[in-house]
């Protein structure tokens, strides 16, 4: 179960409480691994957790990602051209682990898990420190061995939730969810948005009404001033794409920056 009910070893519930504790929100920051290559991609991580970053969401590069928008998309590509491998994930969490406190959480299409073995996968990210899983196209009435295989190695599982979600799927994806719920504030694929969905207030809204303690709110926010407006009502705020395209167009410098800007969003008083 996510939230009150989950267990003392989820690392990410436990960042995101005390955040909530402390008056504010979470705001967790998405990197792919292996972008621009391996080793500046761990740079890349460890430098989110030193400018405020509170849970760190690793990307494991895919030849079709359905949900990603451009700037992502152009990262993972280049990172499979570099010849990222799904150990790479494992290589990267580890080193990052060893540096920060910071949780650390892989988002993967389920496809490469399947592929590599689920349990394996599992042990595997365990083994490496990581917090635990988000898996963005696998719904949890068709999640039962990763459930399983996430139980056995103590890790998260972070199902998603989206406005056109009924109220029966809502449910499920809280009781399928420890950690948090990642909740989708817009239809569509990833990216930086003048406007962060109205929907998402909405969908945060339905989720506690579905018993959910920890709601993240991703896709779109890319401004202090949208962090501030997501944890007025969420629990988390989910940055991908402004992180990726400062690394990309400024390097860790100013991706540093970016960091500490956005973290900054994170004051709001509850």
């Amino acid at each position: 179960m996510s939230g009150a009910d989950a267990p003392t070893g989820s690392k990410v519930a436990a960042a995101i409480r005390a955040r909530r504790e402390a008056g504010s929100g979470a705001v967790i920051g998405y990197l792919p691994v292996g972008f621009p290559d391996l080793a500046t991609s761990i740079e890349a991580a460890v430098t989110l957790a030193e400018n405020g970053i509170d849970v760190i969401e690793l990307g494991m590069p895919y030849s079709d990602p359905v949900m990603d928008g451009p700037v992502i998309q152009a990262a993972t590509q280049k990172a499979l051209a570099e010849g990222f491998r799904v150990r790479d994930v494992f290589t990267a969490v580890r080193e990052i682990t060893s540096r920060v406190d910071t949780p650390v959480v892989v988002m993967t299409y389920w496809n490469p898990v399947e592929q590599y073995g689920v349990q394996r996968f599992a042990d595997d990210l365990a083994a490496a420190g990581g917090a635990g899983l988000i898996t963005p196209d696998l719904i949890p009435d068709e999640g039962s061995v990763w459930i399983a295989a996430a139980e056995a190695a103590d890790l998260d599982r972070v199902f998603l939730a989206a406005p056109s979600s009924s109220e029966a799927r809502l449910r499920q994806s809280v009781e399928a969810s420890r950690g948090f719920v990642y909740t989708v504030s817009t239809m569509g694929i990833t990216g930086t948005r003048t406007d962060v969905d109205s929907a998402a207030h909405t969908l945060v809204d339905r989720l506690r009404e579905a018993g959910v303690e920890y709601a993240c709110v991703g896709l779109g926010i890319s401004t202090a001033t949208q962090v501030r407006e997501v944890l007025a009502y969420a629990d988390g705020a989910i940055i991908g794409s402004a992180f990726v395209r400062a690394l990309a167009e400024g390097g860790l410098d100013a991706l540093a920056e970016v960091a500490a800007d956005l973290s900054s969003g994170a004051t709001v008083s509850r």
